[in-house]
Parts: structure tokens; sequence; C-alpha cells
């Protein structure tokens, strides 16, 4: 069991990376609330409860990764043949037991360290659940890329509202502000944005699976996802406007050079695969995120 438990996650879902994405998740949304409404270093306290936070998001992850396995199981079979469920070389009891180990372990972090914070907590699994369940419609939604997409992509943003709810409760901040609301959809467009790219294909790419380029023209679907990043970049623009003049600077050539890419793709679609393009954009737009709100606590504003 163990091999293949191994198995599973080496290829699925790694462990350490998972690990550091929850932690990065949890703390970019947290600090770049503390710092835009002005909550200085020496008032931040840092402890079981953040750990807490970045584990959940974590584990939260790691369930729908397991939930979307299990749901296409029998799609999987016919497309996706060598992924480990579908080949055979990894059971499902295997992913449940361990998936459900992640689950109780958040459950009682979340007691013991983030109480105030369960009823967020049960508002992200119950989002998590319908998702898993095809909001009990699956007949209707599992057939449809853009229905799809409709009902499960805004799980990032009930992520970020248990981060968010967190910490304004932590450090009494107001509920309701242009920073609350701009950090409820940071990570919303770029989770986006990329699970429109994956599906976008040179016509001469299209195999049987279904994806947006096939529906909707890889042209119109390029063009849509170029909005979204447009959108994206001005929801970036406001959290760092008052950290770091030097970040609005660097998002802003990043945004130019990634509708450049588009741009290009819209010509040539078999120039290069697209969402290639949009991870390593996405990388150095959240590593961005990241370097500003070290900079703003190390030096303060630029």
């Amino acid at each position: 069991m163990i091999k293949r438990i191994y198995i599973y996650y080496k290829e699925r879902y790694p462990i350490l990376q998972g690990l550091v994405l929850g932690l990065i998740v949890f703390l970019e949304i947290y600090f770049i609330i503390l710092l835009n409404m002005g909550v200085t270093w020496k008032d931040v306290h840092l402890g079981m409860a953040e750990f807490t936070g970045a584990f959940t998001v974590f584990a939260f992850l790691l369930w729908l990764r397991v939930a979307d396995d299990l749901k296409d199981f029998e799609t999987d079979k016919r497309l996706f043949p060598d992924r480990p469920l579908p080949s055979g070389r990894v059971l499902k009891k295997d992913i449940i037991i361990t998936c459900a180990i992640a689950q109780a372990i958040v459950l009682g972090l979340n007691i013991a360290f983030m109480r105030e914070n369960l009823i967020f907590l049960g508002i992200l699994y119950s989002y998590g659940f319908l998702m898993s369940k095809w909001f009990f419609k699956k007949k209707k939604i599992q057939p449809s890329l853009p229905l799809a997409l409709i009902t499960h992509n805004p799980v990032q943003a009930f992520i970020n509202l248990y981060i968010i709810s967190f910490t304004i409760r932590k450090y009494g901040l107001p509920a309701f502000s242009l920073t609350n609301i701009m950090a409820l959809w940071t990570l919303y467009f770029p989770a986006l944005i990329w699970e429109v790219s994956r599906k976008i294909r040179a016509p001469k790419d299209e195999t049987d699976y279904t994806t947006y380029s096939k529906l909707f023209g890889y042209r119109d679907s390029t063009i849509f996802v170029l909005i979204l990043t447009i959108v994206d970049i001005i929801t970036n623009f406001i959290l760092v406007w008052n950290l770091n003049k030097i970040s609005v600077a660097v998002l802003a050539l990043l945004a130019s050079w990634m509708t450049w890419k588009f741009v290009q793709f819209i010509k040539n679609p078999e120039r290069f695969v697209i969402v290639k393009k949009v991870e390593l954009y996405t990388y150095l737009q959240e590593s961005t995120m990241l370097l500003t709100i070290v900079c703003f606590i190390i030096f303060g504003k630029i």
C-alpha cells in the first residue's frame, strides 16, 4: 500500500510542492491584507493558527485532487489510461484512506487553533463537497465544459475567503473594504486563466478530449483568456499600488509580455503551447507579489 500511495502522490499531487503551495497561498493573502490595512511587522503574530491555515489549504487542495480523480475514473480509463488510478497501479481505497487522514488532521487543527473561523472552514468544505458531487447535477454539468468551469472554478475564492475571514478576525480589521474584495479574487483569476488555457490547443493537436478551442475556436478562447489576464492584473495593481511602485512596473511588463504571447498564439497556434507560457507568467506574477510583501516588510514603501 505504501508503494501505491507513493506512486499516486508523486504523479498526481507531490506532497512537498503541495505544502509549499499551501504556505504561499495562505501567507500571500494574509500579508497582502495586513500590509494594505496598515498593520506593521511588530504587530504581526505568527503561530499555530497560521500553520493550521496553510495546512488546511494544502489538505483541501489534496481532497479536490482525489475527489476529481475519483469522479473522473471512468472517463480517465478511456482518455488517460496511464494515470495511477485507471491504470490499476493505485487502488481507490489507498487515496481515500490517506485523504481522510489529512482531512481529520485539518479538523483537529482548526478546532484547536482556529475555532473562531470554523464557520468559514465549513463553508469551504461544503463547497468542495458539492463540487465532488457535481452539485447533484452530474448529467447536466459533466458533459458541459463551460458549466463545469462556472461551477467548479470559484473554489479558489472560497479558499481566499477562509484566509481573509481568519486574518480580519485575528487583527480586528474591517470586514468590508476594497482590499478584501481584491484579495478575494486575486488568486481566483490565475487559477481560472490556467484552467481555460490548458484546454486551448492548436487545431492539429485536438483529440477526442473536449477543449475550449474545440468548442469555441482557439482564437475566441484565447481572447477570453487575454481579457481575464487584464482583469487579473488590475486586481494586482490595486493590491500592490500602496506597497511598492517597482512591483507595479514589473507586473505591467509581465502583463505586456503575456499579451504579446496571446497575440502570437492567435496568429500562429502551432508556434507554442499556450498553457506553458501562462504557467511561466503565473509563476513570475505570483513571485512578484511575494517579493513585494517581503520588500515591504524589510524596507517599507518604495
